[in-house]
């Protein structure tokens, strides 16, 4: 970088604009979304179906949970407690 363009900064492009005013609203939404997506009963029900075409299981056996670690990342957590084999 020059002296020159230090001083004398770029104009940033509408394109860059919009971009940073769009990632400044998904943070703003996000910071007030209630945590759990609205698919999330959808998608257990779509999981349990899955699971019990190889497992006969009870759906109280499956838990689904979601949660926000930062901004950026969210994590979808599955625990599914198989029953025991019978021999």
């Amino acid at each position: 970088m020059s002296l020159l363009e230090f001083f004398r900064p770029q104009k940033k492009s509408s394109a860059n604009l919009a971009k940073e005013r769009l990632q400044i609203i998904v943070a703003e939404r996000r910071s007030h979304d209630d945590p759990a997506p609205s698919y999330l009963p959808q998608l257990k029900e779509d999981i349990l179906k899955v699971i019990s075409k190889y497992v006969a299981i009870d759906p109280s056996m499956v838990d689904l949970t979601f949660e926000h670690k930062d901004d950026d990342i969210s994590v979808l957590e599955l625990n599914v407690k198989l029953p025991d084999e019978e021999k």
